[in-house]
């Protein structure tokens, strides 16, 4: 993990923004993905809670099983109380046929569940709480009506905290999430109008996971029917063309992929957004 650089301007106001809203809080239930934000927002509820924080992770064939392994791994190292709930967004028929507001079903699903689960052991009253960040503003964001709808809280983005904050937070407070790659649900690699199955994710996670025994950190294979459509990093893109094309080619095919691509554009956040704009 990389060493803090400086604080972005602004940053101490927006923390402690976040520290007061916290440290106001019951308790809390943390939707917990294993990403870079919500480890930062875990982390920070258990410096102002205690023990009075209950993590829950989804676990659906959405989540890559290595990121499962990641989450309560976290957990256990920061002796955080941890639930791994089924969800079952695949029965959701607006979760399955995947248009433009896919996430609303899934965070609708996400959210559901946790609810059902809260209450066993004293979290009854805590409030649940998810790791939207200021950035997510800007962008297609239908989950964030899901959360809206339950009451659920957005901490960091109501501190006005972005992803370089996040980051920030996390290297000075040495989580391992600090540098992590952004990783969304396998499902943000369909395109809109394309069905979802457990047949297609587990094909997509076959996939990454090629790449990833190659190296690459920030990635995502993208599914265009026979097509698996690459995305790398910028800097990663001349050793994906030359040094590791064939062992590329070879592992996506294998994962059930008859034509391989690479995105030239490289790796951005969102690009299935891309024709909604």
């Amino acid at each position: 993990m990389s060493e803090p650089g400086a604080a972005p301007p602004g940053y101490e106001q927006r923390l402690a923004a976040l520290e007061q809203r916290l440290a106001e809080l019951p308790g809390a239930v943390v939707a917990f993905s294993g990403g870079v934000d919500s480890a930062m927002l875990l982390f920070a509820c258990r410096q102002a809670l205690g023990p009075r924080v209950l993590a829950v992770t989804a676990d659906s064939p959405s989540l890559p099983r290595d990121e499962l392994a990641s989450a309560e791994e976290f957990c256990r190292a920061h002796d955080i109380t941890h639930r791994v709930v089924a969800t079952r967004e695949l029965e959701r028929e607006g979760y399955r046929t995947n248009a433009s507001d896919r996430c609303y079903h899934c965070k609708s699903e996400l959210f559901d569940s946790i609810a059902a689960q809260v209450g066993e052991a004293g979290e009854r009253g805590w409030p649940v709480l998810f790791g939207a960040i200021a950035d997510d503003l800007t962008d297609h964001r239908p989950g964030a009506r899901a959360a809206s709808e339950r009451g659920v809280l957005a901490p960091l983005a109501e501190a006005g905290l972005s992803k370089r904050d996040v980051r920030h937070y996390s290297s000075s407070h040495g989580l391992p999430t600090a540098d992590k790659p952004s990783l969304a649900c396998l499902a943000s690699r369909v395109p809109y109008g394309t069905p979802v199955s457990a047949e297609l994710l587990a094909k997509l996670e076959r996939a990454e996971s090629a790449l990833r025994a190659l190296g690459y950190r920030q990635l995502r294979v993208r599914h265009h029917g026979p097509v698996a459509r690459i995305e790398v990093s910028p800097e990663d893109l001349p050793r994906a063309v030359t040094i590791d094309r064939e062992r590329i080619v070879q592992g996506v095919r294998a994962a059930g992929y008859t034509y391989v691509s690479l995105d030239l554009v490289g790796y951005r956040s969102g690009a299935m957004n891309e024709v909604l704009r």
